[in-house]
């Protein structure tokens, strides 16, 4: 007679094996396939304060098809040293740790772009430790098998740039009228900015803090350096 396994045999051996073989699988496939929905897609379209307007915008574009100046102005906003971290910017960790320490108060985000494009194409975004710990997951996963031009291929194409934008040619056309071919230094500096919070900042808002960022990010273009696939 076949022995039942134990239900401690499912929760720690048998589930979590297939979790990690599933996983390595999905990272595998979306290495070379376009990732056109997103769990964040889908909790967006389950909001219940939609208007009859709204719709989703999303265009998959190679990143040889997106302008080198947003591949700049994102590391430039969002994750200074994605070149030269494996998915964890570590310094700035510490930093924002001393910073929680001596001041106290909310701890600030630091999620680099490896992380953020994890957190985008895996998870539903909630903040929740367990999404944390998922996010880890896969950051560790894509870090080693997309690599870093993959990585921001991905994230440019995932990105929520607005109420219903997502990815760097929906947001080239509905901001700017442009491919996101076209983009200039500008443009992408404006775009890039409004991530954190797209769906309240605009980039063709003229209000204090974006007109100041937008000229902070610009201005730190130039003076960062670039993995060379990044194009000029």
């Amino acid at each position: 007679m076949k022995r039942r396994k134990s239900p401690a045999y499912w929760i720690f051996v048998r589930i979590p094996f297939w979790f990690v073989a599933g996983s390595l699988l999905l990272v595998a496939v979306l290495k070379w396939v376009p990732v056109f929905y997103t769990p964040l897609m889908l909790r967006r379209a389950l909001e219940p304060d939609k208007t009859e307007k709204y719709a989703f915008r999303r265009h998959w574009r190679p990143l040889e098809q997106v302008s080198p100046e947003l591949v700049k102005a994102v590391i430039a906003s969002e994750d200074n040293r994605f070149a030269e971290h494996r998915g964890f910017d570590w310094e700035e960790i510490r930093r924002m740790w001393k910073a929680h320490r001596d001041k106290g108060g909310r701890l600030r985000g630091c999620s680099t772009i490896s992380q953020q494009t994890a957190k985008n194409v895996f998870t539903f975004g909630s903040s929740t430790w367990a999404r944390k710990a998922l996010e880890v997951w896969w950051t560790f996963l894509i870090e080693r098998i997309w690599g870093k031009e993959r990585i921001m291929e991905v994230y440019l194409n995932v990105i929520e740039a607005g109420p219903g934008i997502y990815g760097a040619e929906a947001a080239a056309q509905a901001w700017f009228g442009v491919d996101a071919r076209s983009l200039s230094r500008a443009q992408a500096s404006a775009i890039a900015v409004c991530l954190p919070n797209p769906r309240q900042w605009k980039p063709t808002g003229t209000g204090p803090y974006i007109t100041r960022r937008k000229a902070q990010v610009a201005a730190l273009i130039p003076k960062l350096a670039y993995p060379e696939w990044v194009g000029k």
